[in-house]
């Protein structure tokens, strides 16, 4: 009677099916009170051999109870709706919703369950839980949390609650299948087989807790250790600034010292030179006026003048050897120059070796080693038209150029002018089928067929683009899938080894990649297989 009187009027008010103020109320016998279209729809739903039962207290009633509608109950419901807005009952705000347990009680929209009833086999929101804790009917009913799979616990062969459990078959049964399918098993009880889960799930819980305290640790350590690899690396690239800032000087300095020796050789020789061609100027004086008193003498016509003034003349002096030296007298520059550039190679060497740069793996990255390809007119093959300062090629008919060794001869392919060697990135716009391909200069130009074809030899790599990819190398064929795209990226590092095609759009798509020693430096190439009009070029990454 307490909690009866603690309620508010709106709820004394409120119809336990739809939840809302009476509408057409309506007293039945035992005294609870309905909607009229909520009871009667409640009786004729669940109505079952001509007993009527309360929704609220299970009371049964037969005949049918005639209803007439409560006019001291419908006043007062008029003047609550008078007396202004009116609070929502605390249920209103648990409707249930989608994988929520609704109330099978419940008309028109559900209320939450808050318990479900094993043997009822239905869910029960809190208001319609009521009867379960008040009615001695209902005392010995299992209530377990709402569930949605009441089911489960329901014998599907004969419609029992599953109370024992088979330990044999490791299945729950009710006491009919203990009479048949599972006789002379060995059966306990549910509840006594939940308590001995009960344990092994405690166990298990340990376990399960200890690993997480382990895998805390784990975290912990690595945690630490990704703290020490950040230590490490940002003192490692400190230190790399220093001794690379400390390499420049030295190399400034060294630098400063070849210049300084090389000024000093040049100083010396040049004033040996000065020194030789002044004496060469000044003999070159006497010899011309030496000359000239033998012109005066030849036109004496006086025998004995001419003999006397012959006599009197001295005589030629010095060697008539150039005392310019024979011998190079640029080998120091030279061997300088060769030096530099030795130690140029030995450090480039060491660098790339002992300290390789990390493969690149966005497209930023890539692009730092843009290069421009040009093709070489010279390897050119027939039925294809250079254009755009040579950077690209069209198939055309009827096309003729003159002989040279490296023209493709019968082979619509072409090679770029320049070698290739370090880390180069080019891309190819073409239509389809095309090969974009990699080279070394020394691939067939005639002859057999598989020799100057690329990817049919171990000289050249090729990546066949038409409806598919399919890449080939030394003649042998590997299909490979990705998005179709009419632009290729190349990547090669050729010191490394690896050789790349990606598939360009709005993303860049790895097709290929090979890892090999490649023993020449490598030409970009290009061969167009399809029809008249087909084009490719080395275009500038956009």
């Amino acid at each position: 009677m307490a909690q009866q009187s603690n309620q508010a009027p709106e709820e004394k008010l409120s119809c336990s099916i739809c939840l809302d103020l009476l509408k057409d109320p309506v007293t039945i016998p035992c005294g609870h009170s309905y909607c009229m279209s909520c009871i009667t729809t409640s009786w004729d739903e669940g109505g079952q051999r001509g007993i009527y039962s309360c929704p609220q207290c299970r009371q049964t009633f037969s005949p049918r109870p005639v209803l007439v509608k409560s006019t001291v109950l419908a006043d007062l419901v008029e003047e609550l709706k008078k007396t202004g807005p009116r609070a929502a009952p605390a249920d209103l705000c648990c409707y249930a919703g989608p994988g929520d347990v609704a109330c099978d009680v419940c008309t028109g929209r559900k209320l939450k369950a808050f318990r479900s009833c094993l043997v009822c086999q239905a869910s029960y929101c809190e208001q319609h839980l009521q009867p379960h804790y008040q009615s001695p009917t209902f005392k010995k009913h299992k209530l377990i949390d709402a569930s949605i799979n009441l089911q489960d616990s329901v014998c599907s062969r004969h419609d029992e609650v599953m109370k024992i459990f088979c330990r044999t078959d490791q299945e729950c049964i009710c006491y009919l299948c203990l009479m048949d399918d599972h006789k002379g098993h060995d059966v306990v009880s549910a509840a006594a087989e939940r308590t001995e889960k009960q344990k092994e799930l405690g166990e298990s819980q340990q376990n399960i807790e200890q690993r997480i305290r382990e895998r805390e640790k784990d975290v912990t350590l690595l945690q630490k250790e990704m703290e020490t690899i950040n230590y490490s690396a940002d003192k490692a690239v400190e230190d790399s600034e220093k001794i690379f800032t400390e390499l420049i000087r030295v190399i400034e300095k060294r630098s400063s010292e070849v210049k300084e020796q090389i000024r000093s050789s040049q100083k010396t020789e040049v004033s040996r030179v000065k020194e030789l061609q002044e004496k060469l100027d000044q003999e070159i004086v006497d010899l011309k006026k030496k000359n000239v008193e033998l012109e005066e003498l030849s036109r004496l016509e006086d025998p004995t003048q001419f003999l006397h003034s012959y006599l009197s003349l001295s005589k030629l002096t010095g060697s008539t050897n150039s005392p310019v030296p024979k011998t190079n007298r640029l080998w120091y520059f030279e061997s300088v120059m060769a030096a530099v550039k030795a130690a140029r190679d030995k450090m480039q060497n060491i660098l790339t070796e002992k300290l390789p740069l990390a493969e690149p793996t966005t497209r930023a990255e890539f692009l730092r080693y843009s290069c421009q390809i040009t093709m070489d007119p010279n390897t050119v093959g027939a039925s294809l038209d250079l254009s755009e300062g040579n950077s690209k090629v069209t198939y055309v008919k009827n096309t003729k150029y003159p002989a040279h060794p490296d023209r493709f001869l019968q082979t619509t392919q072409v090679l770029s002018e320049d070698g290739l060697t370090g880390r180069c990135y080019w891309e190819v716009e073409t239509s389809r089928p095309a090969l974009v391909a990699v080279a070394y200069k020394s691939i067939g130009r005639s002859g057999d067929l598989h020799a100057r074809s690329f990817g049919f030899n171990n000289k050249s790599w090729a990546l066949r683009c038409d409806n598919s990819y399919i890449f080939r190398h030394d003649n042998c064929s590997l299909r490979i899938p990705g998005p179709k795209s009419s632009r290729i990226g190349v990547y090669l590092d050729h010191s490394a080894g690896i050789l790349a095609f990606f598939s360009i759009s709005e993303t860049m798509t790895l097709l290929h990649r090979v890892q090999t020693t490649f023993a020449e430096p490598l030409h970009a190439g290009l061969c167009l297989l399809g029809f008249c009009g087909d084009t490719a070029e080395f275009c500038k990454p956009r």
